[in-house]
């Protein structure tokens, strides 16, 4: 390293968040990049340490967590390269593993920081604020274009069913092998769950659509509202296309199971977030006051229920409460979850920070569920809210709690089974391969919910075995 001592240099700087007062006044992103040297000088704090952790992902609890970069991102090497001014290096190390960097430096919750030898002693270095800054310097540069752009095409033509990061990933790594790739979305816009799920103040659009422009520069076609087995059939993608890969997500909901579910005022916290976002690409970013007076329970305290907090405090809600049906987690370490695992502490998100202070207390409260709603004239009035005790509501415990609107953020069960059926899909193995040679499946519709930074390396490597898969057979190069 060029400063092994830059860590006992420098103090720890994130890229801070625009005070809370301002924010919830739009929905503009929320964090504010500091200056190029300071950033230089973040990087600097990368220490020669010899047994990086932060690179490659430690897994526990069964596979299904991790600490350390899933995707193996080579980041000491371009920690470095940053603070040695050799930003095109970085970006070059960077995306090697990282085709979507854009996405990750903005949304990834960062097991790798925490992973990190120095947040032994310390905090961690800064990992994704530096990822952030290594792509913004590659679109200034025109680097991702270039990099994306094929050196020769063949005439194999590959589709992605899904566009979002497992989709783009494939698509992004096969065009650059020379594959011909046209990537099918449902919706009116690409990008999954990263355009309809995440909102803009966290993962601005324009970043997304940034993307999406430099992937048609270089050759990969778009097809949005083109859904499998409504507009297109399973048969006309297998004649039309040499492989496909399918990378729907993990996209249905779990449900609410209670009598009257049906009423008006409870939805699924990614149709209302897909809303939401459909306003602000519309209307813009100012907060509108669609909530105005509305009294709304978010069902769920993942990342998911903790968005739907912040969209809806933007959209001038009268008042949040937050029920997650686990316990409270502790402040330190438990037993059993050591470092450098990701630590199963509490944390307490955006958006619930931003509710505290609005309300000027706290929304969250753990281990209680909805065991019961009802209403008026088909339109929600009131929820009844239980105590938990491993996932079993406790008898004596019910509170009748008015409110005007229930999100359910309570996670995913998994990809949705009809487009599996139509390919017909009844296995998945790990390499991506299915029963039909001709299909692969990969991210979140391969392994479950799941973080952005496992789709993208779950595309990438997809798309890797299914080139390996195409070279077996004579290349039809294209004249």
């Amino acid at each position: 390293m060029a400063d092994p001592f830059g860590f006992m240099k420098y103090d720890r700087k994130d890229n801070p968040y625009r005070p809370i007062s301002k924010r919830i006044q739009d929905f503009e992103k929320m964090e504010v990049d500091i200056s190029e040297s300071q950033r230089r000088q973040q990087a600097a704090r990368c220490m020669n340490c010899g047994v990086p952790h932060c690179h490659h992902g430690i897994f526990y609890g069964g596979g299904r967590a991790v600490g350390g970069c899933p995707n193996d991102n080579l980041i000491p090497e371009w920690q470095d390269l940053i603070y040695r001014d050799e930003d095109k290096m970085a970006f070059d190390r960077l995306t090697l593993t990282n085709p979507l960097p854009d996405f990750t430096g903005l949304v990834c919750p960062a097991p790798c920081e925490l992973s990190c030898n120095e947040a032994l002693n310390g905090q961690g270095i800064t990992i994704r604020n530096n990822e952030h800054f290594v792509i913004e310097q590659g679109f200034k540069n025109n680097w991702v274009k270039t990099q994306g752009t094929p050196a020769s095409r063949n005439d194999f033509k590959v589709a992605i069913v899904g566009s979002g990061p497992a989709g783009l990933a494939a698509a992004w790594r096969l065009n650059q092998l020379g594959y011909q790739v046209t990537v099918f979305e449902k919706a009116d816009k690409p990008g999954g769950l990263c355009m309809y799920g995440i909102p803009n103040m966290k993962l601005p659009k324009e970043i997304i659509a940034r993307r999406i422009t430099v992937m048609q520069a270089v050759g990969i076609d778009f097809r949005v509202n083109t859904e499998v087995g409504q507009t297109i059939s399973a048969e006309d993608l297998k004649r039309q296309f040499d492989r496909i890969i399918v990378c729907i997500g993990a996209g249905t909901p779990r449900d609410l199971q209670v009598a009257n579910r049906q009423l008006t005022g409870i939805d699924f916290a990614v149709d209302f977030l897909t809303a939401t976002t459909k306003k602000v690409l519309k209307n813009g970013p100012k907060a509108d006051q669609s909530l105005a007076g509305k009294r709304v329970l978010v069902l769920g305290g993942g990342d998911t229920g903790n968005d739907c907090v912040a969209s809806a405090l933007r959209q001038g809600a009268r008042s949040i409460k937050q029920l997650e049906i686990t316990p409270e987690p502790p402040t330190t370490r438990p037993d059993g979850n050591p470092w450098p695992e990701y630590p199963a502490t509490k944390r307490v998100g955006y958006g619930q920070k931003e509710a505290e202070a609005v309300y000027q207390q706290p929304i969250t409260e753990y281990e209680k569920t909805i065991t019961a709603v009802a209403g008026e004239d088909g339109r929600l009035t009131q929820v009844t809210i239980q105590k938990v005790k491993n996932f079993q509501p406790l008898a004596g415990t019910e509170e009748i709690y008015d409110v005007d609107l229930v999100l359910i953020a309570m996670g995913f069960t998994g990809p949705q089974k009809a487009i599996f059926e139509q390919f017909g899909i009844e296995q998945v193995t790990e390499d991506y391969r299915t029963n039909d040679e001709q299909i692969y499946v990969a991210g979140d519709a391969k392994r479950g919910p799941s973080l952005v930074i496992w789709a993208i390396r779950e595309g990438r490597l997809a798309a890797q075995k299914v080139a390996d898969s195409l070279d077996k057979i004579e290349k039809r190069q294209v004249i």
